[in-house]
């Protein structure tokens, strides 16, 4: 039987089954804070992250894993597997794909990589949903076909916690941030083949979580969908609302939340708040 080794970095959510998964591997982004490198999820916390960003000179900056630090960890996993599939954070986001890809020419054991197009819990999802065709015996090659279209399936509808790390970022225009700011606009941020868009501008956090949550029952009543995943920043509890309203009126759905981690945040600010979903993941 093929062993095969499951990669993916830090943006990816773990919960406790990933965690525990002993085929699973995570290789760690950056952040950079005034000059100083930290690896995410080892050495900063979403917590520690969002307390050192009010004290910050410089704008932070993030930056993907090294191919040596791919080429280190899939020469290691050649030792007691077959092959790898690499499960990662959207290619239009970060070069994380790109080092992997440059490693995976670097070495004799086989990867296969996929561009997941998204990040955190949905990232997760396809990661999880991979692992299950694979285990029941589908050919590789079939399970990266059915994630790569289930991938194209996915909703993500984001409400930005801080203009102001946006435009510190280099994300959002000085007029773009001065605008929004004046005007109390709220955009609703979406993704289009990976890559991040403003989908909306609304005049209110009232609206624009209305506006949302219109996308989603929409979504919900012509796909059956079985599952959501809840975003945040750095409070969970701003999830609280959205997350009684879902189970409520779709007592039958499953309703996950989860932290968008410290390289995600370094752009979108601590109040941040987003809802996802794959419409074929059923």
């Amino acid at each position: 039987m093929v062993k095969t080794a499951w990669v993916t970095d830090s943006t990816a959510y773990l919960d406790v089954e990933l965690r525990n998964h002993p085929d699973l591997y995570s290789v760690p982004l950056s952040v950079i804070l005034d000059g100083e490198e930290f690896a995410d999820g080892i050495d900063l916390t979403p917590q520690q992250l969002f307390g050192k960003l009010k004290e910050l000179k410089q704008a932070p900056k993030t930056s993907q894993p090294s191919v040596g630090a791919f080429q280190s960890l899939f020469e290691q996993l050649s030792k007691d597997y077959d092959q790898i599939v690499a499960v990662l954070l959207s290619g239009k986001l970060s070069g994380t794909v790109s080092s992997a890809e440059q490693a995976a020419k670097l070495v004799e054991i086989p990867v296969t990589i996929v561009d997941s197009n998204i990040l955190t819990m949905p990232m997760s999802a396809l990661l999880k949903k991979g692992m299950e065709l694979l285990t029941n015996g589908r050919p590789l090659d079939s399970v990266v076909k059915e994630l790569e279209a289930l991938k194209l399936t996915n909703e993500t509808y984001v409400l930005v916690g801080s203009l102001e790390q946006l435009h510190r970022g280099g994300r959002m225009s000085g007029l773009q941030f001065f605008l929004g700011s004046m005007l109390n606009v709220k955009p609703i941020i979406s993704f289009d083949n990976g890559a991040l868009f403003v989908k909306e501008k609304v005049r209110s956090e009232k609206k624009a979580k209305e506006k949302i949550l219109d996308y989603f029952k929409q979504d919900y009543e012509k796909h059956q969908f079985k599952e959501v995943y809840l975003l945040y920043g750095l409070h969970e509890e701003h999830t609280s609302d959205w997350k009684r309203e879902l189970q409520e009126k779709y007592p039958e759905l499953k309703v996950y939340c989860a932290p968008l981690g410290a390289v995600i945040g370094v752009h979108a600010g601590e109040n941040t708040l987003g809802i996802s979903w794959f419409n074929g993941l059923k």
